[in-house]
């Protein structure tokens, strides 16, 4: 069934539909006008209210919007494509799994894929605090991020290609690896376990501690400062680092450091291998 050029109105306006392709349609004011769909294909259309797509199957958005208002909008969704889509609502992505993006802009991604699975991202832009908590089997590509606090106790992620501003991204993480990309933010990693860095440049206070595994490759860390403490630790840095702090266990080779902190009374110096080529 197709349908074009409609308003829905009212709560429930479309419940339950199947198998719709919907073209160039607007639903105003009414929660839920989409709720337990399933096979829905949806074009040029605009979303001005809550809760639109919640506990749905089979969606596809293209080329569509999600005004402020809208929020909350994909909760408990199964299989859920969006392209070339502006997704101004918070707290967007709930429990839901099988979840492909493309070319997608998140403006307020406060909240955002909470709790979700299986998720796949490319020309992703987003703007918002907690993103991403406790999402798993995740892999994203030419990602931009603008919020703190992202990834917090994500599973099995890969990221590449990307930028983060991100204070206390990846705190509690585990089985977590970036590369070719950039990260600026406070705190990074801290809690995680098997976090892996490839061809990275960080900026970071404090960034890089309280982490079991940490593998670094060919890594750049600019304004980076008491990093590593009590961090079980394989580093390979292509630069300088301005101040290492009690690592726990390992290798750590860069250019210099400006400053090495090591506390015998709170680690074991033994256990990590400083090399510094000048």
């Amino acid at each position: 069934m197709e349908v074009k050029q409609k308003h829905f109105s009212g709560e429930r306006a479309l419940f339950m539909s199947r198998d719709m392709k919907i073209y160039d349609s607007v639903f105003f004011d009414g929660e839920s006008p989409l709720k337990e769909s399933k096979n829905i294909e949806l074009y040029d259309c605009l979303f001005r209210w809550k809760y639109p797509l919640w506990y749905t199957e089979n969606i596809t958005m293209d080329r569509c919007t999600l005004f402020d208002m809208a929020r909350a909008g994909i909760w408990y969704a199964n299989g859920v494509t969006v392209k070339d889509t502006v997704i101004e609502a918070p707290k967007n992505f709930r429990r839901s799994r099988g979840i492909t993006l493309e070319r997608v802009t998140f403006s307020n991604a406060q909240e955002t894929l909470w709790n979700c699975c299986d998720i796949k991202g490319k020309d992703i832009t987003a703007k918002g605090e907690y993103f991403a908590m406790n999402a798993r089997n995740v892999q994203l590509d030419n990602f931009t991020l603008v919020g703190n606090y992202a990834f917090d106790g994500a599973t099995d992620v890969n990221i590449t290609n990307s930028r983060m501003i991100s204070k206390d991204s990846f705190w509690n993480s585990k089985n977590v690896t970036v590369s070719d990309s950039f990260i600026s933010g406070e705190y990074l990693g801290w809690n995680a376990e098997n976090l892996t860095l490839v061809n990275c440049t960080i900026e970071s206070l404090q960034g890089m501690c309280y982490i079991k595994n940490l593998t670094m490759k060919h890594c750049k860390l600019i304004n980076t400062t008491l990093a590593f403490e009590y961090s079980t630790v394989d580093a390979q840095i292509d630069s300088g680092i301005d101040s290492v702090l009690n690592p726990s266990a390992g290798t750590i080779t860069a250019e210099y450091i400006d400053e090495l902190i090591v506390e015998s009374d709170k680690v074991d110096p033994s256990k990590t291998r400083i090399i510094c080529k000048r």
